[in-house]
């Protein structure tokens, strides 16, 4: 049975690979031809020609849903990656390192979650005029304290196994000890933390282009169709919000999916029960 469940979770990871590579895909081949002004079609309800619908300007809503898609796919995997690599040297660094590090960094983390996330981001976009840089940096520094934490308890617990020990006694340094013992117990981790940071990266970076201080208007973000489908919704355009903000939602949960069913076919203790 535990088997089974172990295989059917590996074909889930495969299905679900597989959408989000169809949406990141579909995305990046689309041609900016496609997303131009077309008069004769604007403000058109979803039909079978047009499945979301028409703008304002004509464009077709399931052409610019999917590239804001594969846009917010590409920002929160490079920032989900930077911030995922940021825990990883942090978190190694605080269990590996002497007791006043350990502590600067605890302080650092308690300061970072301490502060209201989207406030944070905010205030790092403003500083850096914000605009695709300050959202990208923005995600990548405010998204690796609970990963962090996690991977410095398994530092921690790992430090006392014997094989940690004995390598000490042979002489070896922190460093060989890290790369050759710690960080290959700490991949599965790893690559859990990172696919679960994915979903949180695309809906900040998508909140705070909504709300003007993340990409520019000119790109095809999710953030930027919903903010302008707010001056359109009382003349009874729902389309423009609803099937944006659905297909962004399905896209969030596919990713937390693939996450939590990574996590579980990584770990032994999940794959007995």
């Amino acid at each position: 049975m535990n088997f089974n469940r172990r295989v059917g979770a590996a074909g889930l990871i495969a299905l679900l690979i597989l959408l989000i590579l169809a949406i990141y895909i579909a995305g990046g081949l689309t041609p900016a031809s496609a997303l131009n002004p077309d008069f004769s079609r604007k403000g058109l309800p979803p039909s079978g020609k047009h499945l979301f619908g028409t703008d304002y300007l004509g464009r077709d809503m399931f052409t610019r849903t999917v590239k804001g898609l594969s846009l917010s796919l590409r920002v929160g995997a490079a920032a989900s990656w930077v911030s995922a690599v940021i825990a990883l040297i942090v978190g190694t660094t605080a269990a590996f390192g002497k007791r006043w590090v350990d502590q600067a960094i605890n302080w650092v983390i308690d300061v970072f979650m301490s502060v209201p996330h989207t406030v944070l981001l905010i205030l790092i976009s403003l500083a850096l005029n914000r605009g695709a840089a300050g959202l990208f940096i923005g995600v990548a520094v405010t998204h690796w304290c609970n990963l962090a934490r996690i991977i410095r308890g398994e530092v921690l617990q790992l430090r006392s196994k014997v094989y940690i020990t004995a390598s000490r006694k042979f002489g070896k340094s922190s460093f060989w000890i890290a790369r050759n013992h710690i960080l290959p117990h700490l991949l599965p981790q790893f690559l859990v933390g990172l696919i679960l940071l994915f979903p949180h990266a695309i809906m900040h970076e998508s909140g705070l282009t909504f709300l003007g201080f993340g990409l520019p208007p000119e790109q095809p973000a999710v953030g930027i169709i919903l903010s302008e489908s707010m001056r359109y919704l009382s003349s009874g355009a729902w389309w423009l919000a609803f099937f944006p903000g659905l297909s962004l939602a399905v896209l969030v949960l596919l990713l937390d999916k693939l996450g939590s069913t990574l996590r579980y076919l990584l770990s032994p203790k999940e794959g007995q029960k």
